[in-house]
């Protein structure tokens, strides 16, 4: 063979080989590309065509109130699902379906009419209704287990609870703040299907770690239920805008209730405006009125610079200072730090911050909690707001005295009352007690825990002394006083800010009140919030009876033994009423120490003390007596005075003030 034939051959073995081994090599780079590269890819978009996937929501564990009681509960419940493609008759099918299921036709058609594999056509039904689709009998239509959240008290604590969305994610309160523990492994339903899209295998798989957990919270249920009952009639009766009412053990901090109104039901939450859903008690902060007087009143005796018998000149209701006037609902002349107090005088309480003064008063404010956030295992809290010195005016710090120019919210202010409770002792709220496994086990537990000491044992002591004063006959709160305890806490009646004018409305208040029972021994303390009530709009007669009515049951539902009082001679009754006064000095005060309304003396002027107009113009009248009245309201002051001989008297002039 010549030598140019063979290298011929040569270069044409060598080219083919050169040509099969760059083949190769491509054929090596797609594999790799393939099996490697764009595995998962690859996988998923072969996977979908003979598999179909449904995301079921994850199984969340209960919640529990502090006796056991179920809260919120998973249950199970069915989803009604279909193969579209499977499904031959689709006009018939989505009436069918809607019918049974409830459901717009148009809704169920264009489920039906879509390309997808797998569609839902309802989730969370009532099982009952599973019957009723198996009866239908349409091909490509099936049925599934589901979870669904379910709240068995409806509306009970509904703002402290929360709720969950549709993949059984919690979206508010509770069931968000602890959704890591109360929420499971989410779960995946795995259809597989052959060549002509019909399924021939189901299993389920489990999608992340984690077990869901039980929470215990500190809410007594019962407690909560006669909180918003009574709440909510308030609400109703004074067309209040909103309410809030909170329970708190005062030696724990543990809230064994958080009432709120308007209230919802997180069964379908979707049904309520959004601004409902939040809750008001940690959320909002309003300017507390009266009721700061109180801590006014702790750091002063903390420091020494008043006791209760120091006597103020309270300017005969009228105060001009730094160019404005800052008025008193009445007229008072000389007043002990006592009769401020339980009489609610502003004047008095200027002239008691300005001995204090403000620095010193900011600073126990702060000690109190306010102006920052009480660190409460809710979600929303706001801090609500104290003016420092350095930014303030002297008109403002003025206010801040008596309440206003000030915002808190509920939460701070029941802690507060709360640590003068609590021989000064500040705790943290909080309404989670425990967590627990499956096994029902406990993880986790959460204890009291305190803060700061506010006050001197001996301080709080003296301070609930003065604040027992203010639920009785002559104090703007009586109505807040309890059968068979005895009570100490405050009336508050602030203005709101009108955000038209940007100044103080004469027609929007807050009315609250705050305190605790039994003041001796003190286990709980109770603020009470309304804002906005038509009418009759003082702490003391709206918010009072509420604090009462909820006092009175909780106290019996926790088996506080009622304090034992012997029946008093009438004498002792009208020592009862005489204010805080220093041996052997006489106190000049704007109402008398005198016996109760009904006993009248024989031959002589009555006492009116405490009837309303309308009955001291009736008895007058019958006496054929002239009335000169001042003032609305409840009788507390008269001339000439009761017991006078009816002989020596032609005119009795009576003052009269709110219960408030």
């Amino acid at each position: 063979m010549k030598t140019k034939a063979k290298k011929w051959i040569r270069f044409r073995i060598i080219f083919i080989a050169v040509i099969l081994f760059a083949g190769f090599c491509i054929i090596l780079a797609r594999a790799y590309q393939f099996q490697v590269l764009e595995r998962e890819r690859l996988s998923a978009i072969a996977r979908s065509c003979y598999t179909a996937i449904a995301k079921l929501p994850p199984k969340r564990g209960a919640i529990l109130d502090r006796q056991g009681h179920e809260l919120a509960v998973s249950v199970e419940v069915v989803s009604i699902y279909a193969h579209p493609n499977q499904i031959e008759k689709k006009e018939a099918a989505s009436r069918a379906l809607a019918r049974a299921l409830g459901l717009k036709y148009r809704q169920v058609k264009n489920s039906l009419n879509t390309p997808r594999a797998f569609v839902w056509i309802k989730r969370r039904v009532e099982s009952s209704k599973a019957f009723e689709i198996k009866r239908l009998g349409i091909k490509g239509v099936g049925i599934e287990k589901d979870i669904r959240r379910y709240y068995p008290g409806k509306e009970l604590a509904a703002h402290v609870l929360g709720f969950v969305g549709i993949d059984n994610k919690g979206l508010e309160g509770i069931e968000r703040r602890y959704d890591r523990y109360l929420r499971g492994p989410e779960t995946h339903l795995i259809l597989m299907r052959d060549a002509r899209g019909r399924p021939f295998l189901e299993r389920y798989k489990a999608v992340g770690q984690g077990r869901p957990h039980s929470l215990v919270l500190t809410i007594d249920k019962d407690i909560q239920y006669k909180a918003q009952v009574a709440l909510r009639e308030v609400v109703i009766r004074k067309k209040a805008k909103s309410g809030i009412c909170i329970v708190m053990e005062v030696k724990t901090g543990e809230i064994l209730a958080m009432a709120v109104v308007p209230e919802f039901n997180p069964n379908v939450f979707h049904t309520y405006k959004p601004g409902i859903w939040r809750n008001r008690a940690v959320t909002d902060s309003f300017e507390p009125g009266s009721t700061l007087k109180a801590f006014l009143l702790a750091a002063c005796i903390e420091e020494g610079v008043v006791s209760p018998y120091t006597r103020f000149f309270c300017e005969e209701g009228a105060l001009e200072i730094y160019g404005h006037t800052i008025n008193d609902t009445h007229r008072h002349e000389f007043l002990t730090v006592s009769d401020i107090i339980s009489l609610s005088s502003n004047i008095g309480a200027v002239k008691m911050g300005l001995k204090l003064g403000y620095e010193q008063y900011y600073e126990y404010l702060k000690k109190f909690g306010f102006g920052q956030r009480t660190g409460i295992d809710l979600l929303g809290e706001a801090t609500g707001y104290v003016r420092p010195s350095s930014k303030s005016k002297p008109i403002d710090q003025v206010s801040v005295y008596f309440g206003q120019g000030i915002s808190v919210t509920a939460l701070q202010l029941v802690r507060a009352m709360a640590a003068i409770a609590n021989g000064g002792r500040l705790m943290r709220p909080f309404v989670m007690k425990e967590i627990m496994d499956e096994e029902g086990n406990v993880v986790k537990t959460q204890r009291p825990q305190v803060m700061a000491r506010v006050l001197s044992r001996q301080t709080a002591y003296t301070v609930t002394k003065v604040l027992k004063r203010v639920v009785e006959p002559q104090g703007t709160g009586p109505k807040a006083a309890i059968p068979g305890y005895r009570v100490a806490g405050k009336t508050g009646t602030a203005q709101k800010v009108d955000p038209r004018t940007r100044r103080y409305s004469n027609k929007k208040h807050v009315a609250s009140f705050v305190g605790y029972a039994p003041a001796g021994d003190p286990k709980i303390a109770i603020a009470v919030v309304i804002d906005e009530p038509k009418g009759i709009y003082y702490g003391g007669l709206v918010a009072g009876p509420v604090f009462r009515k909820v006092g009175q049951w909780a106290l019996n539902h926790l088996q506080v033994i009622p304090e034992v009082q012997t029946v008093q001679a009438p004498e002792r009754m009208a020592s009862i009423k005489k204010p805080f006064h220093t041996p052997g000095r006489e106190v000049k005060t704007h109402y008398q120490s005198t016996p109760s309304a009904d006993s009248t003396p024989k031959a002589g002027l009555p006492d009116f003390t405490g009837m309303s107009m309308r009955e001291v113009l009736r008895r007058c009248f019958s006496m054929g007596l002239k009335v000169v009245p001042r003032g609305s309201g409840f009788a507390f002051k008269q001339s000439p005075r009761p017991g006078t001989s009816l002989k020596r008297v032609k005119m009795v002039r009576v003052s009269f003030r709110p219960e408030g």
